[in-house]
């Protein structure tokens, strides 16, 4: 009987012995880090899954980790990076199953972890503003049970066994919606639901029609893709393949061209020792789990390879560093975006869900204040669903850009929903092209759906890029670990995707991240060129990463060049004490403006809630004066129907200003150090 420390997920059969290959062992080592974890090897921070992976590989290898007692202590301690609600709209139960699995492959007690997966009686609800069907997501429902399972839980409640029964096609297949869609199954999600089914100790009936399904997904070169003949994103990949030869021995069997398998799977070899998703590609600690799974499922050993690394060509001289922002403020004062932008050097800004005529105010202020910053619509189309057979309807697929001044389309999301992706993807990205804009992906944490979609944008571009660094302690990175080996195939963004009424409240993350690309000018058309060559960087620089500065995306070469110039691009320390701005009658998307005369307006640093509301203060007030005059600004405090702050600021209205030419010097201290800093703004009365 197999025992629960070795159950599921590439453990199944005796781990082979991979020799005296040391290739292997040195590669996983490139990617320790200092907190004892493992993660990408071009980040500095760990990540729990390919912490997973690696431990994995070391078992695999028959080795033991070395510095075992700090990785135990990572993986211990590892926090799941989500508010508390998060983990309940839509669990991620996969951390749950890496975290158990990893300490039990390490010989260690996971007791700990029992009171917790207790409560996991039944599927998850999953929250429809994601889903449009509610359905959970396959993978982490059966990490549930996994965990579960190694953690010797092994009743079966009712509404576990409907679950997987409503997701098994006739076929013998699996996916995330139930088969009553008519929708064929995926080969990763058959090996989820497989696994599931025995977790809770179900019998495996249908296996002749299972096998004849996942054999008819090899592809002629030996690796499987995810479907019989798929018509998105049909490529072979390490994940589908290691999926296959598992489900395949799980029902007995194994693939109906076992060389050619073999072969396809030492072709993912590389020469830094590690293994790649596809053949050519980088090396990462999870396509080198699932290779040598794979291989040890099949009872073969990888190849040596001679493939030489991948080298990263310099980017062409000539160019400079710019910095954008996607989907910051696009409503409230437009005085205080532009202002924004000065200061934090931001050349692109990213207008979210603007207003009809924001943008085209806020280029007029930045053109008169002669601040070099371009506004251009950044939208999430709230309310689009976009649905794919069998792998769901999801929302936060409709991440859009285009070049300001442009008609970039219509909104579907007033459309009948869901949108089928073809009708999508013809429609809505094809305006946008005409455009000169473009989709992002925001987020998805269904892997399954991912993968398809994102494998047919690195061929067709339907997503233009895939963002990383999110508003709150976010990495996508991290938390859809599956997203890494497109880092490298797509280009890579910070995405504000802001949730604030007032630009100036939004400066927490307009001051902790953004987007750096190459250009040889800041032009819409130096942007294009940048992101056709992949020529751009997500930073992070605030609390979440304890100030220190953390890239993501681009080629070595690309941020070796941005470093070189890096005085001309950062933005620490040069957020704003104050802004300081004059406030009239017509002023449209002021929401505070006077009603008659003109309003000198200070609004000063807070720290700010991810919904982009005031909190606790910074800086303080010490004096106001207009034109050298000593002069009284009262506080006011807006709030919602909720008693939240809204909105803080101080006012001095005059109801008859005098014409000609005006100064306003607020003096304001930083309540922690003492410091007094002015911040000045001039006028012309007519």
């Amino acid at each position: 009987m197999t025992s629960r420390r070795n159950f599921l997920l590439g453990t199944l059969a005796a781990p082979l012995a991979f020799g005296a290959d040391e290739s292997l062992a040195k590669y996983l080592e490139t990617n320790a880090k200092s907190d004892g974890g493992y993660g990408w090897v071009d980040e500095p921070d760990s990540a729990l899954t390919p912490t997973f992976a690696t431990v994995g590989c070391y078992r695999l290898l028959k080795r033991e980790p070395p510095r075992k007692a700090a990785l135990v202590r990572y993986i211990r301690n590892y926090h799941f990076p989500w508010p508390p609600g998060r983990k309940t709209d839509r669990p991620m139960h996969r951390f749950d199953y890496e975290q158990v699995q990893a300490l039990l492959w390490l010989g260690e007690d996971v007791a700990n972890h029992r009171a917790d997966a207790q409560k996991w009686n039944g599927p998850s609800d999953f929250t429809k503003n994601y889903e449009m069907g509610g359905n959970p997501i396959l993978k982490q429902e059966v990490g549930a049970l996994n965990a579960r399972k190694l953690l010797g839980i092994t009743d079966a409640t009712p509404e576990w066994r409907n679950y997987l029964a409503a997701r098994r096609r006739s076929n013998g297949s699996f996916n995330t919606t139930p088969s009553a869609d008519g929708s064929d199954g995926h080969v990763a999600n058959t090996l989820w639901g497989l696994i599931g089914l025995a977790s809770l100790g179900i019998a495996i009936d249908n296996k002749p029609e299972t096998v004849e399904w996942l054999r008819s997904c090899q592809l002629p070169n030996g690796g499987f893709t995810y479907a019989p003949k798929p018509e998105l994103g049909g490529v072979d990949q390490v994940y589908y393949t290691w999926a296959a030869v598992e489900a395949l021995r799980m029902v007995g069997s194994e693939p109906r061209d076992k060389a050619a398998c073999i072969r396809y799977l030492q072709s993912l070899r590389n020469a830094d020792g590690g293994c790649s998703d596809r053949p050519g590609y980088r090396s990462n600690p999870v396509a080198t789990y699932q290779a040598l799974a794979a291989l040890t499922a099949l009872g073969a050993q990888p190849a040596v390879s001679a493939r030489p690394a991948k080298s990263d060509p310099p980017p062409p001289p000539g160019l400079r560093v710019f910095t954008m922002q996607f989907e910051a403020p696009g409503k409230g004062s437009p005085s205080d975006a532009v202002e924004m932008a000065r200061a934090l050097r931001i050349h692109m800004w990213g207008a979210k869900n603007a207003e009809p005529g924001w943008i085209e105010a806020a280029q007029k202020l930045a053109a008169d204040r002669k601040v070099p910053v371009t506004f251009f619509p950044a939208n999430e189309e709230y309310g689009t669903y976009v649905s794919v057979p069998g792998l769901g309807t999801y929302s936060h697929l409709s991440d859009i850009f285009a070049a300001p001044g442009t008609d970039f389309g219509k909104n579907l999301a007033k459309e009948k929903q869901p949108i089928p992706w073809k009708n999508f993807r013809d429609e809505r990205i094809a305006a946008l092209k005409r455009a000169r804009g473009g989709n992002t992906w925001q987020f998805n944490e269904n892997e399954e759906i991912t993968r398809v979609l994102l494998d047919e944008a690195v061929e067709k571009r339907t997503f233009e890029a895939v963002s990383s660094y999110h508003f709150g302690n976010e990495n996508f990175v991290h938390t859809q670990p599956f997203l890494n080996p497109y880092r490298f195939l797509l280009p890579t963004i910070g995405l504000q995707d802001a949730h604030s009424q007032e630009p100036w409240w939004w400066g927490d993350f307009l001051t902790g991240f953004r987007t750096l690309y190459l250009a040889k000018d800041a032009s819409w058309d130096g942007w294009l060129e940048a992101l056709k060559n992949k020529w751009l960087v997500a930073v992070r620089h605030d609390s979440v990463t304890d100030n220190q500065r953390r890239f993501t995306g681009g080629t070595n070469a690309v941020r070796a060049y941005m470093l070189k110039r890096e005085q001309d691009w950062v933005w620490q320390g040069r957020r704003p004490w104050a802004s300081v701005q004059t406030v009239r009658p017509a002023d449209q998307f002021e929401t505070v403006r006077p009603g008659e005369g003109e309003m000198v307006r200070v609004r000063l640093w807070r720290n700010n809630a991810n919904m982009g509301l005031p909190k606790e203060a910074v800086v303080e007030m010490v004096s106001l004066s207009v034109d050298g005059k000593s002069v009284q600004a009262g506080e006011i405090v807006k709030k919602n129907d909720k008693g939240a702050v809204t909105d803080v600021y101080y006012q001095h209205v005059v109801s008859s200003p005098a014409k000609g030419r005006h100064r306003a010097v607020a003096t304001v201290r930083m309540i922690d150090s003492g410091k007094q800093a002015t911040v000045a703004a001039e006028w012309m009365t007519l």
